[in-house]
């Protein structure tokens, strides 16, 4: 029995989806970017989540993410079956677009947790070895000045979706402060500096070993149908918990181990037949799609 996922409100989360076959069929180019960023503007607006940060690589996704009210699952499934079929529409493709468990929600305890995380999606595009500084990165990037700042509109694209269909003409994207910091400005005297240590650590570690940057020159120019040359780590380790502190982490993993057996005691019961039972809160799929009884988040 695969664990279940505990999906509790208010939780915010570093969220990540990797292409099939690590294929290049997120690329930057004014089809991909405007795809993205409408859809994801949608998706947010439709299940209530709101977005902190965000980076597009050419075959992964990164999104800092908190989920008020338990629908990040609905909102995932949204985003990333609406992406697939626009975008493999303007690829004139129609296999999977995305890798078979590559969906990863990993939920951020602090908010030094969230700031390291929001730094570390900036970051990505350089700590890959594709530019210089993430600001130079072709496809969307969310700088930090964007944040808590007016929304982003996004057009609906001209490809896939109907002139007169029911999808919004614009949709916007509001990019928020998240919780934990006393204001804005505190929020971003604290992120630029972690950003900047980030991308400066990766621009020395490529110099120590003598190589360069892919640049936006090259970038463009891939293909979607490519992929990187072999030798990128595989299978690394899954986390569901990202924290700082180690004593917070190992707290919230006890807190994990206990929800599942919680479930998994009331999902014996369940089949047994106890239709009153009472599944532990955070509780998603059964909830959704079978009504079951779910005790309150505490």
């Amino acid at each position: 029995m695969t664990a279940p996922r505990q999906v509790l409100p208010g939780t915010t989360y570093l969220v990540t989806r990797r292409c099939s076959q690590r294929q290049f069929l997120l690329t930057p180019s004014p089809i991909a970017n405007g795809v993205f960023l409408y859809i994801l503007s949608v998706a947010a607006r439709r299940f209530g989540i709101r977005v902190h940060a965000f980076c597009v690589l050419s075959n992964h996704f990164h999104l800092v993410v908190t989920d008020p009210d338990s629908r990040l699952p609905a909102f995932e499934q949204y985003l990333d079956a609406l992406v697939a079929r626009a975008l493999n529409a303007s690829l004139g493709r129609w296999e999977s677009f995305w890798a078979p468990s590559s969906y990863s929600a990993v939920a951020l305890v602090s908010p030094a947790d969230v700031l390291d995380k929001i730094a570390y999606v900036l970051a990505n595009p350089v700590a890959a070895g594709l530019v210089r500084s993430g600001r130079e990165w072709p496809g969307l990037w969310s700088a930090p000045e964007a944040i808590g700042a007016d929304a982003i509109a996004a057009p609906r694209p001209n490809t896939f979706f109907r002139a007169n269909g029911y999808m919004p003409e614009t949709a916007q994207l509001e990019l928020a402060v998240p919780a934990g910091f006393e204001s804005r400005a505190a929020f971003l005297d604290r992120l630029r500096p972690a950003l900047h240590a980030l991308e400066e650590r990766a621009r020395c570690e490529r110099a120590s070993r003598g190589r360069g940057f892919l640049g936006r020159r090259r970038l463009l120019a891939q293909k979607p149908w490519r992929r990187p040359a072999p030798g990128e780590p595989r299978r690394k380790l899954a986390p569901r918990v990202a924290a700082r502190d180690t004593w917070k982490r190992i707290e919230v993993l006890a807190r994990l181990v206990g929800f599942v057996d919680e479930y998994r005691s009331a999902w014996r019961a369940f089949r047994a037949g106890a239709r009153d039972v009472v599944f532990p809160a955070g509780t998603y799929a059964l909830r959704v799609t079978m009504g079951v009884r779910c005790a309150a988040p505490a």
